[in-house]
């Protein structure tokens, strides 16, 4: 009875580990990213008009991931993703053809802009704050004045020295 005790606080235990995603609040387990499918931006879908080839549209939006033979002229862009961190997404477009042209394409609604897509992804906890990228006008005016270049007859007088290469074929 004495170790049956013991056991059943044990397994108390274990059952609490289980249901929660972290241990004592440290240490969460690692779970796989799983992206799945092709990304479809608001951008690429806008680029998209009947009456394209479906070459054209194969290099705007990329390899359909479903092609039916059942159905050939459906093609579907579906996209998932399940990321720690990040709120699980999945989209479905639906490309019908007409033969060799796009007569139609269903979108299933609002799509993300690329950079909306990029931040509902961004998992980091901390606001990034990335450099600008170009200089300002005092920034500019503080850089030092580069060397000038040689005089064009001190590099024509300068003397370069040849390279000789061994003949390709044998004489």
């Amino acid at each position: 009875m004495r170790s049956l005790i013991p056991l059943l606080f044990v397994l108390a235990g274990c059952q609490s580990l289980q249901s929660s995603d972290n241990f004592l609040g440290v240490v969460t387990p690692y779970r796989i990213e799983i992206v799945q499918g092709n990304v479809v931006t608001k951008e690429q879908a806008e680029l998209i008009k009947p009456g394209m080839s479906r070459a054209q549209v194969r290099d705007i939006l990329g390899s359909p991931l479903l092609t039916d033979t059942f159905h050939a002229d459906r093609w579907d862009y579906v996209f998932t993703i399940r990321r720690q961190g990040a709120e699980p997404q999945r989209r479905s477009v639906v490309a019908l053809f007409d033969g060799e042209t796009l007569k139609s394409i269903d979108t299933g609604g609002e799509l993300p802009a690329e950079r909306e897509f990029v931040a509902s992804i961004d998992t980091f906890k901390t606001k990034r704050n990335a450099p600008p990228l170009a200089l300002s006008e005092e920034q500019v005016k503080a850089l030092p004045v580069p060397a000038k270049p040689p005089a064009p007859e001190a590099a024509a007088s300068a003397v370069v020295p040849t390279r000789t290469y061994p003949p390709l074929e044998p004489r």
